[in-house]
């Protein structure tokens, strides 16, 4: 492996894992099977993908750096039913992909650009069984986080709204190279087969929930002025003293499914 050498480059937030140990954690975790459809973001040299390929004999890859994709390919030369898209996955359409069932997606996602992925994501979870990402560990535990925690917001809701979302293990700075400057975390996202709670207008919840947690430390009362009054709250039987911290899942649907009808109901 690796015989090629290729400079890790900031633009791409390339750190490449080189310890085998991790390696084969993250692989026993995802738990791969023959005749699965394993989509990897972000392969770099391949270290992750042999270990994913040699058990389900096919594979797609998204790699955007293309002086990476002829190192991949020598490295894993024994696959030929390797598939590399040479692309930018903030843009790629995983739903081609999905023609024969369902996707599993993994990946070591550059820190800079892993919350819109992940958004990105999200939106396309209908034809996703699970997703297993690399993540700077502060972004992990703001997706696990629960309500109350200092750490959960907007990205908390809105992922735990598609998925279960579980906090595997912390991977130090060690492990790759060259060593980017924080911890970072394994986590599991599977997107709800039938969600727990349903809104009515994605939109309408992606709203409510950006404003809610705009001002984090003001109250509801004042961070959805204008949006909910006294006596909304009321209906909704929600204390509008809170913060938004407070609120869980399916208090902002709630709050997204009510705004939602109030605005259909202006309109007719």
């Amino acid at each position: 492996m690796n015989k090629i050498k290729h400079k890790a480059r900031k633009r791409f937030g390339q750190n490449f894992l080189h310890d085998h140990g991790i390696i084969r954690r993250i692989i026993a975790c995802i738990a791969p099977k023959e005749g699965q459809h394993i989509v990897e973001i972000g392969p770099g040299k391949g270290a992750l993908t042999e270990g994913l390929i040699s058990v389900t004999k096919s594979m797609d890859v998204v790699e955007l750096d293309r002086d990476l994709i002829p190192i991949l390919k020598v490295n894993l030369f024994r696959y030929p039913e390797l598939r590399v898209h040479e692309a930018d996955a903030m843009k790629f359409d995983f739903s081609q992909l999905a023609r024969e069932g369902n996707l599993r997606v993994v990946g070591n996602l550059p820190y800079n650009i892993s919350t819109p992925l992940i958004f990105h994501l999200l939106s396309q979870a209908s034809f996703i069984d699970d997703m297993h990402f690399m993540l700077q560990k502060e972004v992990v535990d703001r997706l696990a986080a629960r309500p109350g925690d200092s750490l959960y917001g907007r990205l908390s809701v809105m992922a735990q709204y598609y998925c279960q979302v579980d906090f595997l293990f912390i991977v130090g700075p060690e492990s790759f190279d060259p060593a980017p400057k924080v911890d970072s975390a394994i986590v599991r996202m599977r997107p709800h087969k039938e969600k727990p709670y349903l809104a009515h207008s994605f939109d309408t919840l992606e709203k409510v929930v950006r404003i809610g947690f705009q001002q984090r430390r003001k109250t509801l009362r004042n961070n959805y002025k204008g949006v909910l009054d006294s006596t909304d709250f009321d209906t909704l039987e929600i204390d509008a003293g809170l913060r938004p911290e407070r609120l869980d899942v399916s208090d902002f649907v709630r709050i997204a499914n009510f705004v939602h009808s109030k605005e259909l109901n202006d309109v007719n």
